[in-house]
């Protein structure tokens, strides 16, 4: 029988070199300022519908996912409920989001930041789009107070046109929540 050669500790160490190469740790995956531009929605909000004159919803947003998606909870003071998921295609140099209320109404949309730092997402961004079909554009204005955002507007029109003429659908206005 065949005997196992016996290393000892001292001769593993003498043969691993004590300074090893160090490679650079790569970002988090979705750390880019692209992967961030939608971050300045995250906070939890009081809604309020243009004609209200007091919040009639609450809209909670977060991260998740190592900040890969961002997490939209919309629930309104009558009961009803909503759920987004909004993420940045690299690939696609793109936002998506998927909006499901509970009444059914399901909403793809895609697009990113216009010029005036506005998230601008549309159905016909989105790679699903049949021409014709309605175009709903979602715009989220971020509202700024002493470079702080205090304030999101967010208006949802649809035009049955072509985008020759809109609707709104809906137009409120998201007040941040302060901790106490």
């Amino acid at each position: 029988m065949a005997s196992s050669p016996i290393f000892s500790s001292s001769a593993i160490a003498q043969s691993t070199p004590s300074t090893a190469p160090t490679a650079k740790t790569p970002p988090p995956p979705c750390a880019s300022a692209d992967h961030r531009a939608f971050d300045f929605w995250i906070g939890i909000w009081d809604v309020t519908p243009a004609g209200k004159d007091a919040p009639t919803a609450i809209n909670s947003i977060s991260a998740q996912h190592g900040g890969c998606v961002i997490r939209e909870e919309y629930q309104t003071q009558g009961g009803y409920t909503g759920m987004s998921m909004s993420f940045y295609d690299a690939a696609r140099k793109n936002w998506h989001q998927t909006w499901m209320g509970a009444d059914g109404t399901a909403l793809f949309i895609a697009g990113g930041l216009n010029d005036r730092g506005e998230m601008v997402l549309s159905n016909t961004n989105w790679p699903g789009y049949v021409k014709g079909s309605p175009v709903n554009r979602v715009t989220w204005t971020p509202n700024r107070k002493d470079g702080t955002i205090e304030s999101v507007r967010q208006h949802w029109q649809s035009s049955a046109d072509g985008g020759q003429n809109w609707t709104t659908v809906f137009d409120g206005l998201y007040i941040k929540r302060t901790e106490n």
